[in-house]
């Protein structure tokens, strides 16, 4: 929290001494505010009570009289009377100090601008408006609290020409308070707060006035559970301003309400039929929306317009030393989780999933869906039910689909959502959209699509709805799963045949996928295809363990000696197998037991342990088969004997970070010798069992998950401590992976979480 000794104002005026402006008062006191605070107010009896509690030094209720040689005025006053309070203010303000800053704290923001305009002849540019999300159902100074706007948003408005150095003190004022500062236009607020905060207290006044009003109303209250009571305490709040407040914002308020009471008859409509689907489906959505974007505001992946909260900061501390030992099943393959909800929600009939990862990537895929009207069931500890809609069912989402930091999700999205009838905007957290979809945007429209993207080929994309696909021949210039599988799910609503050629292997879960649920995709040699118009048959699906999070301890075990760790039901389709075969290649003593085939994809267990590593000269045809295993592998180079050469790497340097750029900033800092060139890197390791391969030091993980988990493993063989900072976006892809490695027997403590 930013200290009051920090607010540069020799006079501060409270106008309005109720609880918003007392409570201001009294956490400015609390934090150090050493500067003179004045009360206005028609009541002397606050202004009285302010005084008598300390929160102010002197005031009154004549305005005029008050605002000399005050540097920051504060309007705290209901918002039907911010034009008459502009009005005195706009007489006295000549006798003010000439850097005066004017904000306020109303919730209505274009009532209040509109208000400026007509006074002032428009918003000053020492006026900064402002709406603390603070508030309780008491009211008056004596209710003032010290720790109302802490860890609460106080969101500013300010106008386009704006006074920079004004919009510094209130951002200022309001930090000192411990509140969370953000920006955003007048009317995005008022359309926010309309459907967040205004529509809520509509609907608690009404539910208690109408229960009110019930003959057994005492039985009725008597009888409450917390939830009831919980909701309706905002019932309690003060009339006089929430009905200025209706009025002042009526317009979204009344937008709001429509699309309330749309729902409600959707909701009333199901009970009345009985209809159960639409009835989960609404529960579902809703009950896992609330838990998603819970979860998700608390996440450093949350950005753009959404966060509504400052990003917070995980780091990881790894001791040196340490085992690697037992037996474990890591979570479900992410390819195949988001691939399994797409699928399932376009298929007739009802998919029942196993294994579904639950992270933060694939249950931003499941959130899409349900936006989309897909009834979801789960997930329940990996079990997910979906009800699928048909190639034609789902619906336009109300705005745009967050798919996190996850490239999967967002170019086959990008497929899919070419085929659909309604417009659509895809967006990512400030990571993913940074990164290239010109690689998926391009071919697309050659099938027809319209598709418009950020500068630079960079999302967010907005895909244009109705357009008529054809399909095509293409050949890929790179090797990737998620363009390939993109133009497949374009391929499903396009006319004709689309074909598509890769210039190497890359994993075919969604080939495979796809004939499981009954959609015939053929394959020959490089090239696969499909026809278009057909339909999905829903299916079960049992996700096997992603190979990609089994690498870590595949890694830890290959490093370590005395280890011994058996993976369970990890998922070893051929196109994923290029970290099996590298690790085989420099001598890792590694087992394939108990193979199968679930679902149409082979799995297995595997079992590693300690034998010396040799570095190699990486196949080439191995690194699209392993290029999101290369972080752990990279570890494994810094531990073998020799030198180990990587080429053909280039789809490295676009992942979630410069993988390449970002591991050998880590492994210098460790001590390992190695050569960055464009296309990979060369990795000198030690190769001596007997002592530390290297040192310790403090990682940057530039948010990616793989490096973070990479580094984490090394401290197995560190001399030191290694400490990794950003490393909240594991969760996207290993949301037990700090468990895991406690239990295998590495030491790794969590830091600001």
């Amino acid at each position: 929290m930013s200290g009051g000794a920090d607010v540069d104002e020799s006079r501060l005026l409270i106008v309005g001494l109720g609880l918003i402006g007392g409570s201001l008062a009294s956490a400015l006191r609390f934090a150090g505010f050493e500067g003179q605070i004045v009360g206005c107010d028609p009541n002397p009896d606050e202004i009285a009570r302010g005084i008598e509690m300390g929160l102010i030094d002197s005031g009154g209720t004549e305005l005029g009289a008050q605002v000399a040689d005050a540097s920051l005025i504060v309007l705290a006053v209901p918002v039907l009377a911010m034009e008459t309070v502009m009005k005195t203010l706009a007489g006295a303000l000549p006798k003010a100090a000439p850097d005066v800053v004017i904000t306020d704290v109303g919730s209505t923001k274009a009532a209040i601008r509109a208000c400026a305009k007509r006074v002032f002849g428009g918003v000053p540019a020492n006026m900064v408006l402002g709406h603390p999300i603070a508030g309780s159902e008491k009211s008056g100074v004596s209710a003032a609290n010290p720790d109302l706007y802490r860890h609460h948003k106080v969101i500013l408005t300010p106008e386009p020409d704006v006074d920079e150095a004004a919009l510094a003190r209130v951002s200022a004022l309001w930090a000192a308070c411990g509140a969370d500062v953000l920006e955003m236009s007048v009317e995005h607020h008022d359309h926010v707060l309309a459907r967040t905060s205004h529509l809520p207290h509509l609907l608690a006044f009404s539910l208690v006035d109408t229960l009110a009003r019930q003959d057994d109303r005492l039985d009725i209250f008597r009888y409450a559970a917390g939830g009831f009571r919980d909701f309706t305490r905002i019932a309690g709040s003060d009339p006089v301003m929430w009905r200025d407040i209706f009025i002042a914002n009526r317009q979204a308020v009344l937008s709001s309400l429509d699309d309330f009471e749309a729902g409600l008859a959707r909701l009333r409509k199901a009970v009345e039929q009985g209809d159960s689907d639409a009835l989960i489906a609404t529960f579902d959505r809703a009950s896992h929306a609330r838990h998603y974007f819970d979860t998700l505001l608390n996440k450093t992946t949350y950005q753009a317009e959404y966060h509504m909260q400052p990003e917070g900061k995980v780091t990881y501390r790894v001791r040196p030393g340490g085992q690697a030992q037992g037996r474990l099943r890591v979570p479900g393959d992410k390819s195949m989780s988001h691939r399994s909800i797409m699928l399932g929600a376009l298929a007739d009939g009802v998919t029942e999933v196993k294994g579904f990862l639950e992270g933060e990537d694939s249950l931003a895929t499941l959130q899409a869906f349900r936006e989309m009207g897909v009834a979801i069931e789960g997930p329940h500890q990996g079990r997910v039910t979906i009800h699928g809609v048909g190639m034609h069912g789902l619906k336009a989402p109300s705005g745009p689909l967050y798919v996190g930091n996850s490239g999967t999700a967002m170019r086959l999205f990008a497929g899919l959502l070419a085929g659909q009838a309604f417009d659509s905007e895809l967006t990512g957290d400030e990571s993913l959209n940074k990164r290239p979809m010109a690689r998926v945007a391009d071919p697309l429209r050659l099938m027809g699509a319209t598709i418009d993207t950020a500068e630079g080929g960079r999302p967010p994309l907005n895909v244009r709805g109705g357009a008529a696909l054809k399909g095509i021949d293409y050949d890929m210039p790179m090797a990737s799963a998620q363009v390939k599988s993109c133009l497949l799910l374009a391929g499903l609503y396009a006319e004709g045949e689309t074909r598509v050629r890769e210039p190497a292997p890359t994993r075919d879960h969604t080939e495979r996928m796809l004939n499981g649920f009954g959609y015939p995709v053929s394959r020959e040699g490089d090239t696969c295809w499909l026809q278009g118009g057909g339909k999905l048959t829903a299916g079960p699906i049992d996700v096997p363990s992603d190979i990609s999070s089994a690498t870590f301890f595949l890694v830890a075990a290959a490093i370590t000696p005395g280890s011994d760790i058996t993976l369970e039901h990890v998922g070893i389709n051929p196109t994923r197998i290029g970290v099996i075969n590298i690790l085989t290649l420099m001598g890792a003593n590694l087992a394939l037991e108990n193979q199968r085939e679930v679902g149409g994809e082979p799995v297995a267990d595997i079992r590693i342990r300690y034998a010396p590593l040799s570095g190699i000269e990486i196949p080439v045809d191995q690194v699209p088969l392993a290029i999101d295993e290369f972080p752990a592998l990279f570890i494994a180079a810094a531990n073998a004997k020799g030198t180990t050469r990587l080429r053909g790497a280039e789809e490295l340097r676009v992942k979630e970070s410069d993988r390449i750029q970002a591991m050998a900033d880590g492994l210098a800092i460790l001590g390992v010798e190695h050569t960055v060139v464009a296309d990979g890197i060369d990795i000198t390791g030690n190769g001596d069992d007997q002592v530390a391969s290297y040192g310790g030091g403090r990682i940057d993980s530039l948010g990616d998950h793989r490096i973070a988990m990479a580094f984490a493993i090394a401290g197995l063989r560190a001399s030191d401590d290694i400490v990794i900072d950003d490393c909240a976006n594991v969760a996207t892809s290993f949301p037990d992976f700090v468990d895991l490695v406690t239990r295998v027997g590495m030491t790794l403590s969590v830091e600001g979480a």
